[in-house]
């Protein structure tokens, strides 16, 4: 077994054995930890586990309302923008070309700020908190105040693959929707877009339950929320993101888990060489180390993992350009200190954090990254093993010819960046974590997270 393999092997290794190959005529057992590992280098999971996958029924009348909502584009302020033009079913429910931000507004001109994220995979969410948990033993949510108080003082855990779980004590913001986590509902989610003047752009909430009443699902509102729905318009929008959000939570297009991945969990499928090699890769602390941030074990609940932790991370990716908020040098999107989120404004320690998105479906977004400064994984690695070992690759120069590093952050928040989780621990002078062509092998696992694989294994 390759020094690379052996901490993936300890990984799959755990929990109870395989039984050995069946006896007969003195012939010998052989032992369940060789065969595991036999069976893991030739491409097989050595313990494959029956995984909880969302169930299968028929949409609720609620859910088919909320379904059509999404399609419309009538609610938008330019009538030709609606949910699914950002998210596109077809590309996983995340942006179809490799624009770095979407064109929204009254006539579909407005650039945003950031890149579209995903809808896919949001059904387990947990709600914004800052620590491991809820930290007074009751129901009572902690304070968000009391929450950044707490972490101020606590000591970071590094975060490793070999054991992603050893970090979950740190009191670290995590959860939310949005890059900023500034929501918890996808109900909220939803409503954010619907009203951002270079999204959607619905105007005013008369505005949009104006078109509501006159649209072809009116007669569906009121035998659903009742015959007053639409004497208050606040209501009625309200309802109506209710009914998105039960949509992207029953139908199991948001999260299939029909991934070449999910089927070689289950033991359905077999990696080749170069897969193996890549997920080996993603789980090596010293190399890839991808799994200390997206976690791709299932739980002892079986849940299939969704390749992301929660949490936040200030990574210092490049200033993009091509996004016109940047061309204002005084600019900056701060993530959980701003522009959109003003809970946290004043917590410096946070600015420059954005949140740790799922891998699943990587391999199909041509953006990546809060603000879309890379088109292609082989860019996002490249920048991750290079970042602090080569930065005049990816940031710009001053006018002394010095590198610019972090350039999208003002300078007083460039302390915030991850210089201490591998690969991100390199200095100048050494070695990459990752080669060119271990590059090229993690990106063949990571498109084993491509929903619509069809097994053909027995």
């Amino acid at each position: 077994m390759s020094r690379a393999s052996r901490p993936l092997a300890a990984a799959v290794l755990i929990g109870a054995l395989l039984p050995g190959l069946a006896a007969a005529g003195g012939v010998r057992i052989e032992p369940a930890a060789i065969r595991a590992e036999r069976l893991l280098a030739a491409g097989f999971n050595p313990h494959p586990v029956k995984l909880r996958l969302p169930p299968v029924r028929a949409l609720s009348a609620l859910a088919r309302l909320g379904r059509h909502l999404f399609l419309d584009p009538a609610l938008s302020g330019s009538g030709r923008l609606s949910c699914a033009s950002c998210h596109s079913p077809a590309h996983a429910y995340g942006p179809a070309g490799a624009a770095p931000v979407a064109l929204g507004g009254p006539a579909r001109r407005t650039p945003g700020v950031r890149a579209v994220p995903s809808l896919r995979y949001l059904y387990r969410q947990p709600p914004f908190t800052i620590g491991p948990d809820l930290q007074n033993g009751t129901d009572v949510p902690v304070p968000l105040t009391r929450q950044v108080r707490a972490a101020a003082t606590h000591r970071r855990v590094r975060k490793s693959a070999g054991r992603p779980f050893a970090a979950a004590v740190n009191l670290v913001p995590q959860g939310g929707l949005f890059w900023d986590g500034r929501v918890n509902t996808l109900e909220q989610q939803a409503n954010g877009p619907l009203y951002n003047p270079a999204e959607m752009d619905g105007g005013s909430a008369r505005a949009v339950a104006a078109k509501l009443r006159r649209g072809p699902y009116a007669r569906t509102f009121i035998r659903l929320f009742g015959p007053a729905v639409f004497d208050n318009a606040h209501l009625a929008v309200a309802e109506a993101m209710f009914a998105i959000a039960r949509f992207e939570i029953e139908d199991r297009s948001f999260h299939p888990f029909s991934s070449k991945f999910d089927a070689w969990l289950e033991g359905k499928a077999r990696f080749t060489p170069a897969q193996l090699r890549g997920y080996e890769l993603f789980n090596d602390p010293d190399k890839g180390n991808c799994a200390a941030c997206h976690l791709d074990q299932p739980g002892p609940d079986r849940l299939p993992p969704l390749f992301t932790d929660f949490q936040y991370e200030a990574l210092g990716v490049p200033r993009n350009p091509a996004i016109p908020a940047n061309r204002n040098p005084q600019y900056y999107d701060l993530g959980l200190c701003g522009p959109y989120r003003a809970d946290l404004r004043r917590e410096q320690q946070y600015c420059g954090m954005f949140l740790t998105p799922s891998l699943r479906n990587v391999a199909t977004r041509h953006v990546f990254f809060h603000n879309g400064v890379f088109h292609t994984l082989h860019q996002v690695l490249e920048w991750y093993v290079n970042r602090d070992l080569h930065p005049g690759r990816f940031y710009p120069h001053n006018a002394a010819g010095r590198v610019i590093k972090f350039n999208d952050l003002p300078r007083r928040y460039r302390g915030n960046v991850d210089t201490t989780d591998a690969p991100f621990n390199r200095r100048p002078g050494q070695r990459p974590a990752l080669t060119r062509r271990q590059i090229g092998e993690v990106i063949a696992f990571l498109k084993t997270l491509t929903d619509g694989y069809r097994p053909s294994l027995h």
